[in-house]
Order: structure tokens, then C-alpha cells, then sequence
């Protein structure tokens, strides 16, 4: 049996209780976004534009606007940086703009714990962290018609170190604060040595 299958008809997750991450509010959140792109993404907004090549995006398919949006985050800011900047390994401070946000959670959010044994219960494995991202999107799309009362997933960064990430639902909107702790582009000098240091502990360029 493959490690990564496909995910099974929505009915049978539905009978599998979910193992819940309980995210309190006040916890510190991380993300990158680009501010010169098409999406038009600001710091709070999720995207409704989709499915990209993102893991875990659960819009439906063809891509097109629509009601549901995706909003990917971590603990670790350096995770942020591992994820965002993997296709080419490289850094760019400039290039769409890119910012960097801490925010602190409004009220507390149930993720499904993807780190958890839930995805072996389910008949997959940890692969759905790494694998196959296509695949990884119709699992995603599963789990958010078979269980409506959760607001994401918290997964392994698979080029983190399997650090924890989050794939925030829109459903996630209302625990969304009204201003951030820290909102600053990529390329401010106050930056400069944080991303340096992120930078050599992935191994990744700067430019």
C-alpha cells in the first residue's frame, strides 16, 4: 500500500475522529507575504485565488476567485523564509515586494494536527507533509468538507526541519488581531542581519 494515496471518499474521514492542535490566541504567528503581485495580498488577507502550487491550498479546482481562502504561517519566522524562498534558494529582499509579519493571535483556532497520528489513522503518512503537492491539495480539499469546524492544519515544514507550519482556512478569519506586532519589508536595514542569519541556517543566498 502506498505511503501517500489518494485521500479516501470524504464519508469515511467524516467517521475518523480528528486530532486537534489547539493554537491559544495570544500566540505569535508568522508569515511572508508579497505586496507587488497579482494576488494584491495585504498582511491580514488570505488568498481566495486558487489552487496554486501551494501544499495545502483547499480551493476547488479549476483556479478562479473564490469563497475559500488560504493563509500559511509559522512559529518560527526563519521557517517562513525556508518555505517561501525554496524553488530557488535564494533570498531576494526586492523582488514582489516581499514582507515580513508577526502577529499575534485574537482568539484561539483548532487545526488538524498533521504531526499527529491522525494521517497514519487516515491511511497515509507523514509523506503528506513532503509528498506529492497536488495530492497534498486533494487531501487538503477532503479534510475541509469532512470537518467543518476546524480552522487548518498544522503541519511539518518539510524544509524546516519539520518545524511546525499552518495552512489557515479562511474559516480562520475571525482569530485574525487588527494590527501586527511586526510588519516590515525584506529589505529594510533593521532586517538586514536577521535575514543573514536565517539565510546561513538554511544555507540559502541573499541578494
Amino acid at each position: 500500500m502506498p505511503k501517500f494515496p489518494e485521500p479516501p471518499p470524504v464519508a469515511s474521514l467524516e467517521s475518523l475522529p480528528p486530532i486537534v492542535r489547539r493554537v491559544d490566541a495570544g500566540t505569535l504567528l508568522w508569515r511572508i507575504y508579497f505586496q507587488d503581485t497579482v494576488y494584491q495580498t495585504k498582511w491580514n488577507t488570505f488568498r481566495y485565488f486558487g489552487p496554486t502550487a501551494s501544499r495545502f491550498d483547499h480551493h476547488e479546482e479549476p483556479e478562479h476567485d473564490q469563497d475559500r481562502g488560504i493563509l500559511y504561517s509559522a512559529v518560527d519566522g526563519g521557517i517562513c523564509f525556508a518555505e517561501c524562498f525554496q524553488e530557488t534558494r535564494t533570498i531576494d529582499v526586492h523582488r514582489h515586494g516581499p514582507l515580513l509579519v508577526g502577529f499575534k493571535l485574537a482568539h484561539s483556532l483548532d487545526l488538524l494536527d498533521l504531526t499527529s497520528n491522525w494521517p497514519t489513522r487516515a491511511g497515509t503518512s507523514m509523506a503528506i507533509n513532503s509528498g506529492q503537492r497536488p495530492r497534498a491539495r486533494r487531501w487538503a480539499r477532503a479534510i475541509y468538507a469532512a470537518y467543518p469546524s476546524l480552522h487548518g492544519l498544522w503541519y511539518a515544514s518539510s524544509m524546516g526541519a519539520n518545524e511546525p507550519a499552518q495552512a489557515l482556512f479562511e474559516r480562520a478569519k475571525f482569530a485574525m488581531p487588527g494590527v501586527p506586532v511586526i510588519h516590515r519589508r525584506l529589505a529594510d536595514p533593521e532586517l538586514e542581519g536577521y535575514v543573514r542569519r536565517v539565510a546561513r541556517r538554511f544555507g540559502y543566498v541573499v541578494v
